[in-house]
């Protein structure tokens, strides 16, 4: 018996073209901007600065299979009526996504890719304002999932159907 007999050549299995795939490609930041008007030296004293926060979902699809999906942040900190920063963050990510159910893919989109970019995006906003000389910002755990059939319900009801991207406060 030969060598080549006794320990044959591992074989890769074929990779079937059907499979469904869910493949990031590409994570970057889209768009940024950070403004203090008033520079880390404003006296706010012992009052904590009032955040807001909105959340923009906004996927498009590219080509065949290519999405792109952006999370897109808008923070605001404020003392009273003066601003102390102001950070705008689109977080984004082009995704291979094939072979999955409509249902599937909805998911994908809406919960998967977000889930995927957020840890980018809290690090980026944190960057940001840490670099503007004040203490970080950490963007809190979100539940995509849930924001998703709020959203469907919503749209099921009539409400909001003309805005598909949620948004959080």
């Amino acid at each position: 018996m030969s060598e080549d007999q006794a320990n044959p050549a591992p074989q890769t299995p074929a990779m079937d073209p059907n499979a469904p795939i869910f493949a990031p490609q590409n994570i970057y930041i889209k768009d940024a901007s950070y403004e203090a008007p008033n520079g880390p030296n404003i006296n706010f004293g012992n009052t904590q600065p009032q955040m807001n926060m909105e959340m923009k979902l906004k996927p498009q699809q590219l080509a065949e299979g290519f999405h792109e999906v952006v999370l897109e942040f808008r923070l605001e900190a404020k003392v009273n009526d003066t601003v102390v920063y102001l950070v705008e963050v689109q977080q984004a990510g082009l995704f291979v996504i094939r072979n999955v159910s409509a249902d599937d893919m909805r998911k994908l989109i809406g919960v998967g890719a977000p889930n995927f970019l957020l840890p980018y995006a809290r690090q980026a906003i944190s960057d940001l304002i840490i670099k503007g000389g004040f203490p970080p910002f950490l963007l809190p755990a979100m539940d995509f999932a849930a924001m998703l059939e709020a959203q469907e319900r919503q749209a099921a009801m009539g409400e909001g159907a003309t805005n598909p991207s949620p948004v959080v406060n």
